[in-house]
């Protein structure tokens, strides 16, 4: 696969995991892709924690079913009905779990790139965390980011300290395959917005133009 194939094929997976092992040699360049990503002030403010335990596992997806209640509690008609048909997470139907963390205090006091921005480097785990995305794409993997859990939980399960917040819990493993359309797309949660409903020229609410789709 080229780029920008790679970039298309991705997925965000829940349902479609096998179960079978990832070979440790495929996990560690999935994680060097990872770990390779830019950072603000090179302070690589990331951990990666590899969750193999299936006690550690349940717990986490019986705290995520919990939460799933809460949101849809918040739902209503059409809604709720939509999401009721929606799958959340592949926690136990994966291989593997990958927590990434954020750790402010790595690379300071002086974070070169920081000091006018307090998340750059929030957004810098989150290249990682997209480098990840895509290198498990290539491998034939699939990922699932798991969103719908309380930080506070996760830091218990997994002993993280109280300065270190969990960002993503990724589901990862082999797949039987990649959907065509997304899940919340196939649906009916939410559709892709066009690339010239997003594009602005020169200031914002400036359209492109027609070049690139646009009126």
């Amino acid at each position: 696969m080229d780029f920008y194939e790679v970039v298309a094929r991705r997925r965000d997976v829940r349902a479609e995991f096998t179960g079978e092992p990832v070979p440790d040699d495929v996990l560690t360049r999935v994680l060097g892709a990872a770990h390779a990503a830019p950072s603000v002030g090179m302070s690589q403010p990331w951990d990666f924690v590899v969750v193999r335990d299936p006690v550690t596992r349940k717990a986490f997806q019986e705290h995520v079913a919990g939460e799933r209640e809460v949101f849809a509690a918040e739902l209503t008609g059409e809604r709720a009905r939509t999401f009721g048909r929606i799958k959340i997470e592949g926690v136990l139907e994966s291989s593997l779990s990958v927590l990434v963390t954020y750790d402010a205090a790595k690379g300071a006091p002086a974070v070169l790139g920081r000091h006018a921005i307090a998340d750059a480097g929030l957004y810098s785990v989150c290249l990682a965390i997209q480098n990840l995305w895509l290198a498990a794409t290539v491998e034939g993997l699939g990922v699932g980011w798991v969103s719908f859990y309380r930080e506070d939980f996760v830091r218990d399960l997994l002993g993280i300290p109280a300065s270190i917040r969990p960002v993503a819990w990724l589901c990862l493993g082999p797949v039987s395959h990649l959907n065509d359309v997304p899940d919340l797309e196939r649906h009916g949660w939410r559709n892709r917005l066009p690339l010239a409903d997003v594009l602005h020229s020169e200031r914002f609410g400036e359209r492109f133009g027609a070049r690139f789709g646009g009126q």
